[in-house]
């Protein structure tokens, strides 16, 4: 959490602003205990919150796992789903997800765009794009406009 921290310091230097980080604890008692710390260890800018243990668990909810990343546009759109081993920190695809999901219209466009990007995002969404075109499955048609790098599980 730590390194989150240090990512949102590198964007906001960068010029990308107002973007919402959020953490989501596990349910669990365990991780309930370990709560306070992991409010420490990130600043105010970093939202962390608890799951109550009586309401469905957040991840559940979302297809995901509690070590994921989900990356949503300013309209509330899910750009990308990262799962382990990508959004583990150390690499690069959390930072080029959000910089593309701040600054491409992969979802169409969203009325709530930043009126002065273009100059931010002129040299960060080329960069960032050939790095995730590594991993990004191409769209097989309509359905999958929104790029998911992340292979369900399915839980029987």
């Amino acid at each position: 959490s730590t390194r989150l921290e240090d990512l949102r310091v590198k964007l906001e230097n960068e010029g990308l602003v107002n973007i919402s980080y959020v953490v989501v604890n596990h349910q669990g008692t365990y991780s309930q205990r370990k709560f306070h710390l992991l409010k420490e260890s990130v600043s105010d800018y970093i939202t962390v919150y608890q799951q109550d243990e009586q309401q469905a668990d957040v991840w559940t909810t979302l297809n995901g796992n509690k070590d994921d990343f989900l990356i949503y546009d300013r309209c509330g759109r899910l750009v990308y789903h990262l799962g382990l081993p990508y959004s583990f920190l150390s690499f690069q695809y959390v930072e080029d997800s959000i910089k593309i999901a701040y600054c491409e219209n992969k979802c169409g466009n969203c009325s709530y765009m930043e009126p002065d990007i273009d100059g931010i995002c002129e040299n960060i969404t080329k960069n960032a794009g050939e790095k995730l075109a590594e991993i990004e499955p191409k769209p097989t048609g309509q359905h999958s406009h929104h790029h998911n790098l992340h292979r369900h599980r399915h839980h029987h």
